[in-house]
């Protein structure tokens, strides 16, 4: 993709979000074959570009089904024709449960939970359905955010959600979150090693208990290409590597080339010789990362140009010894893809500088 010029995509009106179809399918084919070589299934996040097209793009390069971080983005890529779900997000409350209800008519629906009060409005559904739901019980691993710790806190809820009429648990889930916090790539490693293996060994446990268990599913792209060849683990849930930004540039695992997503902006205004500013601000990009890091928001093709701060409508940044001038286009790499993509409706599809489809984005703000 063209970086560069006064004349990039003059078709398209800024600040506009644009994905190099070249970087997406390279991206979607390296993943695919990582689970490929390893045996393991790919079921990949779909909150990270919220497009039944990009989706079906996945499938399409081996994915066996997708993951969707609510209820709302399953109810799109269902809408879509995508019929094998994984909603990794705990349901509570009868107005979803009746959506999950009629979703399930439609697709193959699995639901991630960590409570057994989750558990009893799902067995309600089960039941009203005539067939059992099936879910995952989440495991914290080192997040601290869902799940109970690996090991017999686990187990012990496992069982307990075992007993609930009208579901079925098929299998344990985590997220390895945390992994976006290690100190290098041996860190890294160990985090994706301990991250299945706490599955595994819990999975164990089940068994020993009477609980066969059949899915270890494991998520995020950091620790993703680790993970994949751990003995025992049956699935992976990456979202961000589909679209990359420069958080996973920082982290080593991406780069400029493979950093698909990119926000079209123009530069509107040069008030001294050390500030420029485009025409996005954080209802584009977010403040993600805003000032916690160099090179936060990354000007592709463009070293000589740092970006310093947003306001709502404005990015403001400084030349370092290059020239930009007012009407210049730049491409901005954001710092976390997926919630920069959440603020589009429509995402634009590049090959070599020309325009070449355009991708809705369905699931934008379905967060319910």
């Amino acid at each position: 993709m063209s970086a560069t010029g006064a004349t990039t995509l003059p078709e398209l009106e800024t600040p506009a979000l644009l994905i190099d179809l070249d970087a997406l399918e390279a991206n979607l084919a390296e993943m695919a074959a990582v689970a490929a070589r390893a045996g393991v299934r790919l079921r990949p996040h779909t909150k990270t570009h919220k497009s039944p097209e990009i989706a079906r793009m996945q499938l399409q390069a081996g994915a066996a089904g997708i993951t969707c971080a609510k209820l709302g983005e399953a109810e799109v890529m269902a809408d879509a024709g995508l019929d094998d779900l994984l909603i990794a997000y705990p349901l509570v409350g009868e107005s979803k449960l009746r959506r999950l209800r009629d979703l399930l008519e439609r697709a193959r629906v699995r639901v991630s939970l960590d409570s057994v009060e989750v558990a009893e409005g799902l067995g309600r559904v089960g039941r009203d359905l005539g067939r059992d739901v099936e879910v995952l019980v989440e495991v914290d691993t080192g997040l601290h955010r869902l799940g109970r710790p690996p090991g017999r806190p686990t187990v012990e809820l496992v069982g307990q959600v075992a007993r609930v009429p009208g579901v079925e648990v098929i299998g344990l889930l985590t997220h390895a979150g945390h992994s976006y916090r290690a100190g290098g790539p041996e860190e890294r490693r160990r985090v994706a090693e301990r991250e299945v293996l706490d599955l595994v060994e819990t999975a164990e446990l089940c068994r020993r208990d009477g609980i066969a268990i059949g899915e270890i599913s494991v998520g995020s792209t950091p620790t993703a290409r680790t993970g994949a060849f751990v003995d025992g683990v049956t699935e992976l849930r990456p979202g961000t590597y589909a679209l990359n930004d420069t958080t996973m540039m920082r982290l080593g695992i991406a780069t400029e080339a493979t950093a698909a997503a990119r926000v079209l902006v123009t530069v509107v205004a040069r008030p001294a010789d050390d500030r420029f500013v485009v025409d996005a601000g954080s209802k584009c990009f977010t403040t993600d990362n805003m000032g916690s890091v160099p090179d936060w928001l990354v000007v592709a093709g463009r070293p000589d140009l740092h970006m310093d701060f947003l306001s709502e409508e404005h990015g403001v940044g400084h030349p370092a010894g290059g020239g930009v001038r007012i009407g210049d286009r730049l491409q901005v790499i954001p710092s976390h893809a997926c919630a920069c993509v959440n603020l589009f409706d429509v995402a634009y599809g590049v090959r070599d500088g020309r325009l070449e489809r355009r991708f809705q984005i369905a699931g934008r703000g379905k967060v319910r």
